[in-house]
Order: C-alpha cells, then sequence, then structure tokens
C-alpha cells in the first residue's frame, strides 16, 4: 500500500469538508409547499428499496419507530405513502410509495437541480464551468472507491 502524502491528505480533507457542505445545502434547501427532509428521505428509501414495514424503515432512517410511524401518518395523509398488509405477516403492515408520492420526490430533485443550475449559471464564468464538467468523471470514479 502506498503511503499518503500530506498534500493527498489535505485535498481528502478539503474534498469531505466540501462535499459534506454541498449536501446539507441541498438536502437543507426546499420551499414552504415542498416535503420536509426526513419525509423525503423515507420516499426515496421506499423507492428505492421498495415496499418496507415501518420498523424496517425506521432502523434504516436510524429514528424510533413512533417517529417513523408520525412520519408515515403524515406521508399517507399526504397520499405519498400507502398501507397494505404484509403478505408474510398479517399483524404487520407493508408501506409503499404512491405515484403521488413519486412525483413528490421528483419535484424535490428538480428543485435541487435548479438551485444548483442558477448557482452555477450565476456565479461561474464559461472557463470555470467547463473546469467543474471535467472534475464530474473524476469525483464519481472516487465516489465509487470510498
Amino acid at each position: 500500500m502506498q503511503e499518503i502524502s500530506a498534500s493527498v491528505a489535505r485535498t481528502a480533507s478539503e474534498l469531505r469538508v466540501l462535499v459534506g457542505r454541498l449536501s446539507r445545502q441541498l438536502r437543507q434547501s426546499y420551499t414552504t409547499d415542498e416535503i420536509t427532509l426526513s419525509q423525503a428521505s423515507v420516499l426515496k428509501r421506499l423507492e428505492q428499496d421498495g415496499p418496507a414495514t415501518p420498523v424496517v424503515l425506521a432502523n434504516g432512517e436510524r429514528v424510533r419507530p413512533q417517529s417513523m410511524g408520525a412520519t408515515l401518518a403524515t406521508l399517507e395523509s399526504m397520499g405519498l405513502v400507502s398501507r397494505s398488509p404484509d403478505p408474510r405477516d398479517g399483524r404487520c403492515v407493508v408501506m409503499s410509495i404512491t405515484e403521488a408520492g413519486e412525483q413528490a420526490l421528483a419535484g424535490v430533485r428538480r428543485h435541487r437541480d435548479e438551485l444548483m443550475a442558477r448557482a452555477l449559471a450565476d456565479n461561474f464564468t464559461p472557463a470555470e464551468h467547463e473546469i467543474l464538467v471535467a472534475a464530474i468523471p473524476l469525483l464519481d470514479r472516487l465516489s465509487r472507491l470510498m
């Protein structure tokens, strides 16, 4: 294994801080008519992983089952998730994302993409934009190595 130079260690640290800040800013950017961060996270989990019980969702989101129950009740009242009996255990329910939930999640993503595009368009020169474009494959490769 190759020894890590001070320069590489500094770059790693700066990238970690930068990606964390950017990620937080994007996650926290929503308008008053959008779903909350925790609601979006649950919808994303249901979209990616498929239907799940409230307990599985609570464990995945690292929240108490009571908190997940409140989140799911709100999402259900908004028509963004639906419940059905668990086919393996009729005493339990399974939550699924609805078409409206998928549309809400797509709206959140669209809003965040628009924020990013506006920041790029308003604050970066065409040459700087090209540098960012060139860095995307490198950052993608880095993300796959972690």
